[in-house]
């Protein structure tokens, strides 16, 4: 990559700094939920930062922002970016840090005088966290055609809301049909919400690919009665069983890719003498392997099926979300680890474990994605810190590979 191609380390830093300060409360905590009048403010200032950098901008009619250098070409734009939606009580970096360093790609560029053999797009996905509607990375899956745009759009919020009506409330309702542009091949660069680049010592990233994605609510229902009186011999206990689930999951994962997590439990009557009567949780199954992800989902089946013989319980089940693994593509990730040896940039190969926009994306077109450090592996919290020195070197990753891409070099 010439040497004139450089980042604005200042103006990239700076404005993830600016963005990170929209949505806070008065006790200082960052909340910018999609369609909320936070995620208003958010978005009206990256539209700013793209008419300044001389992008068009358009809106589909799920929310997408779109930042586009437009050049005359017959070949597909290349596309980059993420989403700027948080959790509650967010840091600033997650999703953030892949709009603004893709921002900054498009200006260096620019800048720097690259005659790009295609055209170049900033994409600002809505609701890639899920947390005020779900699913989450909705605005990529209804992008790449994997959820119906009206169907989304009549999605009820956590708060009774309903995502098209608060679209156009704060006027991001657009008109352009999701999807209408089919990218020539689409790279989110991203904090890496994990620990293992920094217990390795790299600095970089190259996604190879990402993990299968399985949630369930399970509901087990036994019989309630006095914890005192009742041998356990004859109990019916919904809470125990429960436990059962949760032990058995984790040594179905043990030793393997595989990871396993009961995140959210509820008993009833949930009282401290009592036998619960029923226990609901959720059950969240994921493995980078197709194979292996779908022989685990079959395997608690099976033990869920036994364990009503065995403790005389009832159990439903409830599917919340299924996305099957993802292999990104091969060529692209070549690319993104010769940028980073050119540069000197310690790299591993490495798979996702948390679900991107780049996750939809691939069902459309080429996809790769370039992870940087984050501090003891902690996101989706306030202490979601990534090093300076990393942010830029990512960016600096994600420039030389959209480079090679749009220049044949």
């Amino acid at each position: 990559m010439p040497n004139n191609i450089t980042i604005d380390k200042t103006a990239l830093l700076s404005r993830l700094r600016s963005l990170g300060d929209i949505g806070r409360n008065a006790d200082g905590a960052l909340t910018r939920l999609a369609a909320s009048d936070a995620d208003k403010q958010g978005r009206n200032q990256l539209v700013a930062w793209f008419e300044d950098a001389g992008l068009e901008v358009c809106v589909d009619r799920i929310g997408n922002i779109f930042g586009i250098w437009k050049i005359e070409s017959e070949i597909a734009p290349l596309m980059m970016g993420s989403h700027i939606d948080s959790v509650i009580n967010a840091g600033i970096f997650d999703g953030c840090y892949g709009v603004l360093s893709a921002l900054s790609v498009i200006e260096a560029m620019k800048s720097g005088g690259v005659k790009p053999d295609r055209p170049l797009m900033v994409a600002v996905f809505t609701n890639e966290e899920g947390v005020r509607y779900t699913p989450d990375m909705m605005g990529s899956l209804v992008y790449a055609g994997g959820l119906d745009a009206d169907e989304a759009l009549t999605t009820v919020g956590i708060d009774g809301t309903i995502l098209g009506e608060e679209l156009s409330r704060i006027g991001y309702a657009g008109e352009m049909e999701p999807g209408d542009i089919v990218p020539s091949a689409f790279i989110e660069v991203h904090v890496e919400q994990g620990p293992v680049l920094e217990v390795e010592g790299k600095l970089m990233g190259a996604v190879a690919n990402l993990q299968g994605i399985f949630w369930q609510k399970v509901t087990i229902r036994g019989v309630a009665n006095h914890a005192g009186t009742t041998p356990t011999r004859l109990r019916t206990d919904a809470g125990l069983a429960a436990a059962k689930v949760i032990t058995y999951l984790r040594g179905l994962v043990d030793n393997s890719d595989s990871v396993a997590t009961v995140g959210t439990i509820e008993f009833g009557p949930n009282v401290i003498n009592v036998i619960p009567d029923f226990a609901k949780f959720t059950v969240d199954l994921r493995d980078p392997d197709l194979a292996v992800w779908e022989t685990r989902q079959a395997a608690l089946v099976n033990f869920l099926a036994e364990l009503e013989k065995s403790d005389g319980v009832t159990i439903e089940t409830e599917q919340l979300a299924r996305f099957e693994p993802v292999v990104f593509d091969e060529n692209i990730v070549q690319m993104i680890e010769e940028a980073a040896a050119e540069q000197q940039f310690s790299c591993r190969r490495m798979t996702s474990g948390a679900g991107h926009d780049a996750q939809m994306m691939a069902r459309i077109c080429p996809t790769a994605m370039i992870f940087v450090p984050s501090r003891d592996g902690i996101s989706h919290n306030p202490l979601e810190h990534t090093e300076d020195e990393a942010l830029v070197a990512g960016t600096k990753v994600l420039l030389d590979t959209a480079t090679r891409i749009v220049t044949g070099s």
